[in-house]
């Protein structure tokens, strides 16, 4: 069957009911560390293979240390199996160190209209009126810029030429740069694909996630998403970011909340 890199890059190949090999994609990198949600859609990959539902629902990770590139396993362990839901807490291990712990919860999603949903926190300008941002130098190692389109809601990238909001807010247009169509995986990576939100507020520097937690709430339509970042506190060292994910056809398809350090830089 054919693969879209996307798809090679999160491959997970099953080695026994509780071990899958998978290997690490150096084009994902954010100048030398891999997305956290890129990682997130490697886990899932192994999870939902493991499951007999379709869908992971609900994702809760621990980022333990940094994954590098190249060889690396997932280990299961199913937590329970029901009729609607299967739980399973998933571990990425490299040398035999943990890198990230989650718990995952996966069901069969049906693509159905909801029977309530509330309307976007913000509204986007068309693709037409956004910005991309440069594209980084070479050296920087940031690879992840390749694999997707980004734009923006010009505001938010104020930080860009030194005049930053003062609000934490993002907000972008998304797709993978190769073509195909959104799916659970890729909305893993989109819930953590923007620029951290202390950004806007006069931060700079890489701001590792902790701690991230993520709802798949429904199946995405074709075409680009609408990822809409924003923060409520940040203080000590700390921040949080909130992302929900709209697709072309205007539904609410995953959010996310996360946990994360200021960047130092």
């Amino acid at each position: 069957m054919w693969m879209t890199k996307f798809d090679e890059a999160t491959r997970a190949v099953r080695v026994d009911e509780n071990t899958y090999d998978v290997l690490l994609d150096p084009g994902y990198s954010i100048g030398g560390p891999l997305n956290g949600g890129y990682l997130m859609a490697v886990l899932l990959r192994a999870v939902v293979d493991a499951s007999p539902h379709e869908h992971p629902v609900t994702t809760s990770a621990q980022f333990l240390r940094v994954a590098a590139p190249g060889p690396a396993q997932v280990r299961l362990e199913q937590l329970k199996e029901g009729r609607t839901a299967a739980m399973t807490r998933a571990t990425l291990i490299q040398g035999g160190v943990s890198f990230i712990e989650t718990l995952v919860t996966t069901a069969t999603l049906n693509d159905v209209a909801p029977d309530w949903s509330d309307g976007p926190s913000a509204a986007m300008p068309p693709i037409e009126q956004c910005l991309r941002l440069p594209a980084p130098d070479p050296e920087s190692g940031m690879t992840l810029n390749a694999q997707m389109e980004l734009a923006f809601d010009p505001p938010t990238i104020g930080w860009l030429d030194g005049n930053p909001s003062g609000r934490p807010e993002t907000r972008a247009h998304f797709r993978l740069a190769e073509p195909q169509d959104p799916d659970p995986y890729v909305l893993a990576m989109a819930v953590d694909v923007l620029p951290p939100v202390v950004f806007s507020a006069g931060a700079r520097g890489w701001a590792p996630t902790v701690d991230l937690t993520w709802h798949l709430r429904a199946l995405p339509a074709p075409g680009w998403l609408t990822l809409l970042g924003s923060g409520r506190m940040i203080g000590d060292g700390w921040f949080d970011e909130d992302v929900e994910v709209w697709d072309s056809a205007g539904r609410l398809v995953a959010q996310s909340r996360q946990l994360a350090r200021v960047g130092r830089g």
